[in-house]
């Protein structure tokens, strides 16, 4: 089964809205963990908009699961990741001002400098990944840059799962066989909810770890956190048995 790693932005997006510390980011990283999450996912950016540098230090002396740093490697976050080192880097290329991730990596064009990175964050011990669109010469190419595993951006399956299902994921299939073809392990997330996740979990066997928050966070104002987070593991254990 897949691990569910919970991105908790959107708390801290709640909780900048007002200022104070309602909610409580880390109590919510400790309560992810408690009700069953395999991860917890942070992507801090430039505006400090939510997740704050501050926050990821915090987060990294409470977090006992997988601890996930989501972001475009300027300095500032290299430094930071660097000093802070997660289990996991996601490297993704974001422009500062991004409303959330839109695009993947384009691994021929950016070959050496993503190269330089994972190699730099490799001598640290911290695993990396890198962001790509279900395009199977970007994924190809993508051990070229020494990553370890790559994450599918899942917006257009998201997007096109409800007219289409099998349409929707055909190109995911194909990414994901050239990833394990290359030997790379396989995340995936954006977009994903309660009602395409069983799916997508489904046809894709090799997937090892999906990052989910925006949905699930909204979904659990109205089930609650601790149901939600089980309900997505639910839709990722069902595809086990399908």
């Amino acid at each position: 089964m897949a691990n569910l790693s919970v991105n908790i932005n959107k708390i801290a997006t709640l909780r900048n809205a007002r200022g104070g510390n309602l909610p409580n980011l880390i109590q919510v990283a400790k309560d992810c963990e408690k009700f069953g999450a395999q991860g917890i996912t942070v992507h801090p950016r430039p505006d400090g908009r939510h997740i704050r540098y501050e926050d990821v230090r915090n987060l990294k002396k409470i977090v006992t699961t997988e601890f996930n740093i989501e972001g475009y490697p300027s300095k500032e976050f290299i430094d930071l990741v660097m000093e802070v080192k997660p289990h996991q880097v996601t490297l993704v290329p974001d422009a500062p001002d991004a409303i959330t991730s839109n695009n993947g990596w384009d691994t021929i064009t950016y070959q050496d400098m993503l190269f330089e990175i994972c190699q730099n964050l490799k001598k640290e011990g911290i695993r990396t990944s890198i962001f790509v669109n279900p395009d199977t010469i970007m994924v190809r190419n993508a051990k070229h840059c020494g990553t370890d595993r790559i994450e599918l951006y899942t917006e257009s399956y998201a997007f096109n799962y409800p007219v289409n299902p099998e349409n929707a994921i055909e190109d995911y299939i194909h990414a994901a066989r050239e990833a394990e073809k290359q030997k790379l392990g396989i995340n995936a997330g954006h977009d994903l909810n309660l009602y395409n996740l069983n799916y997508f979990a489904t046809k894709i066997p090799q997937l090892l770890e999906v990052s989910i928050g925006h949905a699930l966070i909204c979904d659990a104002l109205y089930l609650g956190l601790e149901d939600t987070i089980k309900l997505y593991q639910n839709a990722l254990t069902m595809s086990n048995h399908e």
